[in-house]
C-alpha cells in the first residue's frame, strides 16, 4: 500500500499545530516552510483538514490553521481518511469473471477470497491507525527526543505562531 506525500505532510502539520498557544493560528506558508514542502500542494491538505474537523480555519492576514479538537482525538486513521478520502485501498473489480470462456454464475456466489483477504489487510491497517492518537505521537516523541526536535519546533513556533481570537 503506498501513500501519498500529502498523507505524512498533513500528519507533520497536525503535530505541529498542537503545539501552538491556546490563542494562535500558523499560516500553511510558515508550515509549509517548516516542512521544507510545496505551499501549494500542503494547502490542498490542510483545506481536506479542516472539512474532515480536524483543523479550524482563522481567515484574514492575521489567520492560519489550528487544530479544531484536541490532540487526544484525532488519530491517524482520522487524518489518512482526510486526505485519502475513506474508500479502501484495494477495489475488488471481480476481473474473475472476464476474459475468453467464461464461467457461470454460480462459480461467483462466494466473495472473491483475494477480495476478502484484503478487506481484512484493510480492515487491521485501519484498527492500527484509529488506535495511534496524535497526542500518543507526541508522547513518544518525548520519550526518544534528547531536546533537539523539540527545541527545534518551539523556536519555529515562537517566531511564526500569530495570536487570533478564538
Amino acid at each position: 500500500m503506498k501513500l501519498s506525500d500529502g498523507v505524512e505532510q498533513a500528519i507533520h502539520s497536525v503535530t505541529m499545530l498542537a503545539g501552538l498557544d491556546a490563542d494562535a493560528v500558523l499560516s500553511a506558508s510558515s508550515l509549509a516552510e517548516f516542512h521544507g514542502v510545496s505551499t501549494s500542494y500542503l494547502l490542498k491538505h490542510l483545506q481536506a483538514l479542516s472539512s474532515a474537523g480536524i483543523l479550524a480555519t482563522v481567515p484574514g492576514p492575521k489567520g492560519g490553521y489550528r487544530l479544531a479538537r484536541a490532540p487526544a482525538a484525532i488519530s491517524l486513521l482520522d487524518i489518512v481518511l482526510a486526505v485519502e478520502g475513506p474508500a479502501p485501498a484495494f477495489r475488488c473489480n471481480e476481473i474473475r469473471q472476464r476474459g475468453p470462456n467464461p464461467l457461470p454464475d454460480r462459480y461467483f456466489k462466494a466473495p472473491c477470497g483475494i477480495n476478502a483477504a484484503m478487506l481484512r489487510a484493510e480492515k487491521a491497517y485501519r484498527a492500527e491507525l484509529a488506535g495511534v492518537s496524535v497526542a500518543g505521537l507526541i508522547a513518544d516523541l518525548t520519550q526518544t527526543d534528547d531536546g533537539g526536535i523539540a527545541a527545534r519546533g518551539c523556536a519555529f513556533l515562537d517566531q511564526h505562531q500569530r495570536k487570533s481570537a478564538r
